[in-house]
């Protein structure tokens, strides 16, 4: 569930290609390790976690945050420590795109190949940051400043072609643009100030259920009213505020959600579970739906640590 950041789109493609065809690691087989790894380090990320539901998941997005990737090392000994088989931990591992078991670079460029950015040109656009970076698909340059991906689908449909570039996106892009946004990756994209970056907005949503809103003006996050929904985990229930502001990841909640972890929204109003009609295409847990004021939907992933979210203006 990252709560909140929301992506621009017109659906989700469900695709198997996020599963890397990769054979894992024989027990037996020489480790090189690319980064130094701190196995006590490892050791506390895992106890941290360990207990929690969907611990795995949580273990390893720790670990990718501090070293850029997951080490073969850092693998054993997540599975030694979990008592977890190593076929287990790199299936999870290589199942999630966002995991990588290679150092990425600095910077991370990643191209959508669906097929509503393939037919406005997306090929033409890898195949020029391809020529740029001086390398393919899947490859990172010489001097590890930018690692290249394609996915299937960035859940921006109706604003293809579409290049993230260290998670900010970038919509009908040209092949011109190419290099302005390679340089301005290079320099340090600025920070978004609100109210000055024309990519971060507030929208207004409310429960598709009753139509009532789900705006509290009462709690302000980045200084907009906060969009309240109650959340059930654990056979608990608590309110969850996010920030109405597209392009925010800013929230606050009551519970102690752990990461991985699943929750059910519901309307403070009327009290019915936001009915989930697709799921996360990169977690694969349901996608709570809100209506946006004026036309429109926002889905939001219920799984705590992912970012996938969408929202709709078609």
């Amino acid at each position: 569930m990252s709560i909140r950041g929301l992506k621009v789109g017109s659906g989700i493609v469900r695709s198997t290609s996020k599963m890397k065809q990769e054979a894992p690691p024989s027990s037996d087989s020489h480790i090189e390790v690319q980064d130094e790894v701190d196995s006590a380090n490892i050791l506390r990320v895992i106890e941290k976690h360990n207990k929690d539901r969907g611990g795995l998941i949580a273990i390893l997005e720790e670990i990718q945050a501090e070293h850029g990737y997951l080490p073969e090392k850092a693998l054993r000994i997540v599975s030694d420590s979990t008592r977890r088989s190593l076929v287990d931990v790199y299936g999870v591992a290589t199942f999630y795109r966002s995991f990588s078991l290679k150092p990425r670079g600095k910077h991370l460029v990643c191209a959508c190949l669906g097929t509503a950015c393939h037919v406005r040109g997306a090929p033409r656009i890898v195949e020029e940051l391809e020529q740029q970076l001086g390398i393919e698909a899947g490859e990172t340059t010489a001097d590890k400043e930018f690692t290249l991906e394609t996915v299937n689908c960035l859940g921006a449909c109706a604003l293809g072609p579409v290049v993230v570039i260290d998670g900010r996106y970038f919509s009908k892009v040209r092949k011109f643009k190419i290099g302005q946004l390679l340089d301005e990756a290079r320099k340090g994209f600025d920070k978004g100030e609100i109210g000055k970056d024309k990519r971060i907005f507030p929208i207004e949503v409310s429960c598709p259920r009753c139509n009532r809103s789900l705006m509290d003006e009462t709690f302000a996050i980045d200084g907009y009213p906060s969009i309240k929904v109650s959340v059930c985990f654990d056979h608990e229930d608590g309110v969850l505020r996010l920030s109405c502001l597209y392009g925010s990841y800013n929230f606050s909640t009551e519970l102690d959600i752990p990461g991985g972890a699943v929750v059910k929204f519901n309307c403070p109003h009327c009290r019915v579970q936001l009915p989930s009609a697709s799921y996360c295409s990169t977690c694969e847990a349901p996608m709570a739906p809100m209506l946006v004021r004026g036309g429109g939907i926002v889905q939001i992933c219920s799984r705590r640590g992912c970012r996938n979210h969408m929202l709709d203006l078609a």
